[in-house]
């Protein structure tokens, strides 16, 4: 079977109303008459998919291109809110501005520590360790181990 390399009219109307108009996933099958099964079909298709990755691409594009234009605006207003009489919302738009990111880390690269965090240790706790934590943390006392185990130490 040839790879297909142009979208259809009907596929190319399925991707301008999913991207265009205010209608969901659902309600553009129904209007072009697309079945899940066709729609799963063509996002399987080589030519279908790098076209929807890129409107995708380009939609969050233009989001952040929307979110840079106004970051100016939304910093002065956040900074504005902290003479604000009510504390609440003062004590809000303090930490807001805190905790902003700059615009080199909007997508930050995870780092090795980040990276470690992540991953679940290779290890598992043994249970009496578990049983160990899993009291102190309800309010009970503990289950006694013998010594000299390693699980027998003191949780703070």
């Amino acid at each position: 079977m040839p790879k297909q390399k142009k979208l259809t009219r009907r596929q190319r109307a399925v991707m301008d109303d999913l991207f265009t108009s205010e209608l969901d996933e659902q309600a553009v099958l129904q209007k072009h008459n697309v079945s899940h099964a066709l729609y799963n079909r063509w996002l399987a298709g080589e030519c279908f998919a790098e076209h929807f990755e890129s409107r995708i691409a380009q939609a969050c594009r233009s989001g952040r291109i929307v979110l840079a234009r106004y970051a100016t605006a939304a910093a002065v207003k956040l900074i504005e809110l902290t003479d604000c009489e009510k504390e609440e919302t003062a004590r809000k738009a303090c930490l807001d501005i805190i905790s902003l990111q700059g615009p080199n880390q909007a997508n930050p690269r995870p780092t090795a520590r980040a990276e470690n965090e992540a991953t679940p240790p290779d290890s598992e706790l043994p249970p009496e360790t578990a049983s160990r934590i899993l009291a102190a943390l309800a309010g009970d006392k503990p289950p006694s181990l013998p010594s000299g185990t390693p699980a027998n130490r003191e949780i703070p």
